[in-house]
């Protein structure tokens, strides 16, 4: 790559100032909109049952098509386009049903060898985390739109308000990079969950030798990745992570370091508080030593302050990580309040959605407490440092987008909660998810992957700074529908491929 053009391409991702919450909200919101009117779709008229080539073009122009919009063409304008989405949503959901109605499930008659009814799902074992439709569209959506800006950002079709600040404020990508490691966090709390209903623990010593395991892929892929960069003489931003550093390595440093921080549970019996607690120390640090100055202004003399961004930041991340982690703890179980089993799916249901109301306004009180400058500590938002206003922003919005996809399941979708065996709850699941998101959800990092090496090789290829609105938007829907048959073949062929 030419000096001049790389330095042109450097340029045109430095020193951005980012954009307003308020905006960004409006933008992300176009998800849950999305969501709304495939749920009234499917709900009301079956449409994606059986899920053939139009299933397929109505589910990509909804679910990928809506996202690429929000965050380029209508960048300016989203509230435009949810109205487009939720609208039409609203007249399909008056129109005369059509396809098989959603019926209540009926128990079966057969007895345990006590007498009980067997109709009861079990809150343990496998049967105790069942499928979550509404996490798997969360999930995939979030995949989708970074997918997205991780190129779009490259065009002048994706407003620079959306790219990653420099040093302080908010961005959509920002907010990007911090909802994947929450994500993964979530997710994570599965076989911790598993392992507490089993009663089967394992030792700190084989747990962190087991993420340790885990860890490799991802490191060889950061090495691959800074390689690769440093080979092809890409353009990069070193404020972004340092000189060496890259995002695959902050991931493969996650899973270690929350088994230790997995082992104090048994003193701090909360993964929340222990999140908070985290993030706080850091906050501390940052404002009452020397740590801010180093990280944002220390001459690059050695190879601890070349990636000093990637290094110190790595402790955000972990604490956003263990607040995924202890969403998980109360999002993915059957009975989130155990103590009180059985109870009914509807009972089950409505507690988790006033579990996840609670625990979003307690997010956003913190987030505003830190962020406030008339009610709170005033302290701004960094990415580059990942500081505790950032690690409560991405913890506060996430769970607020769960709440939101988990609303829309139960009012579309209740046979989902109320399906009282394991083959009828399968089913409602499979109606109530889109084939795109759970592709995305289900190979989620090699789909990141590949959407990475897509990247580069546009960006060596194409002159990305000089395209105009139409060129850009082509080759980005041609992005976009590759990198998503992709995944659909990938989960069509029951293929998950686990790094």
């Amino acid at each position: 790559m030419a000096n001049s053009y790389k330095t042109l391409k450097e340029d045109f991702v430095s020193n951005l100032p980012g954009g307003d919450i308020s905006e960004i909200n409006w933008v992300t919101a176009v998800g849950p909109a999305a969501a709304i009117f495939w749920s009234t779709l499917q709900s009301r008229q079956s449409f994606f049952t059986p899920y053939g080539p139009t299933a397929f073009v109505a589910d990509f122009l909804l679910n990928s098509g809506g996202l690429l919009l929000a965050t380029t063409l209508y960048s300016s304008s989203p509230s435009v386009l949810n109205i487009l989405l939720v609208t039409p949503a609203a007249l399909v959901y008056f129109l005369p049903l059509s396809g098989p109605r959603y019926q209540k499930a009926k128990p079966p008659v057969s007895k345990a060898p006590d007498g009980s009814s067997k109709s009861q799902l079990s809150g343990r074992g496998e049967e105790g985390l069942p499928t979550r439709p509404f996490v798997t569209t969360y999930r995939g959506g979030m995949m989708v739109i970074t997918c997205i800006s991780i190129l779009a950002v490259d065009f002048k079709v994706f407003p620079r308000r959306f790219a990653k600040v420099e040093s302080w404020g908010t961005s959509l990508m920002d907010l990007g990079v911090g909802s994947f490691v929450f994500s993964a966090g979530l997710v994570a709390a599965r076989p911790l969950l598993k392992a507490r209903s089993d009663g089967t623990l394992e030792p700190l010593v084989r747990k962190f030798y087991k993420s340790a395991r885990h860890s490799i892929p991802l490191l060889v892929l950061g090495l691959v990745r800074l390689y690769s960069v440093k080979g092809f003489d890409y353009a990069e931003h070193v404020t972004e992570y340092g000189v060496h550093w890259n995002f695959f390595f902050t991931l493969a440093l996650l899973p270690p370091f929350v088994a230790i921080c997995n082992s104090a549970f048994q003193f701090i019996p909360s993964y929340a508080l222990l999140s908070i607690l985290l993030g706080v120390l850091y906050q501390f640090a940052l404002d009452f030593t020397d740590l801010k100055a180093y990280i944002l202004t220390a001459p690059r003399t050695d190879l601890l302050s070349q990636n000093r961004e990637g290094v110190f930041s790595f402790v955000g991340y972990l604490a956003i990580f263990l607040a995924g982690q202890a969403t998980g703890m109360y999002v993915l179980p059957r009975n989130p309040y155990p103590a009180k089993e059985p109870t009914s799916g509807g009972q089950q249901r409505r507690y988790l959605l006033y579990t996840l109301l609670v625990w979003s306004g307690l997010w956003i009180l913190l987030f505003a407490l830190t962020n406030s400058y008339n009610y709170g500590l005033g302290i701004s938002v960094s990415r580059r440092l990942a500081n505790l206003p950032y690690f409560l922003w991405v913890t506060a919005f996430n769970c607020c987008q769960i709440t939101l996809f988990c609303s829309i399941e139960t009012f579309f979708f209740p046979g989902v909660y109320r399906a009282t065996e394991r083959k009828v709850e399968i089913d409602k699941c499979n109606e109530a998810t889109s084939r795109i998101l759970h592709a995305f959800n289900r190979n989620g990092l090699p789909i990141f992957l590949m959407a990475n090496l897509m990247t580069g090789l546009v960006n060596l290829t194409l002159p990305t700074l000089s395209m105009g609105t139409f060129a850009a938007m082509s080759v980005l829907v041609a992005y976009a529908t590759l990198l998503t048959s992709m995944a659909v073949y990938l989960d069509a062929r029951n293929i998950s491929i686990k790094l």
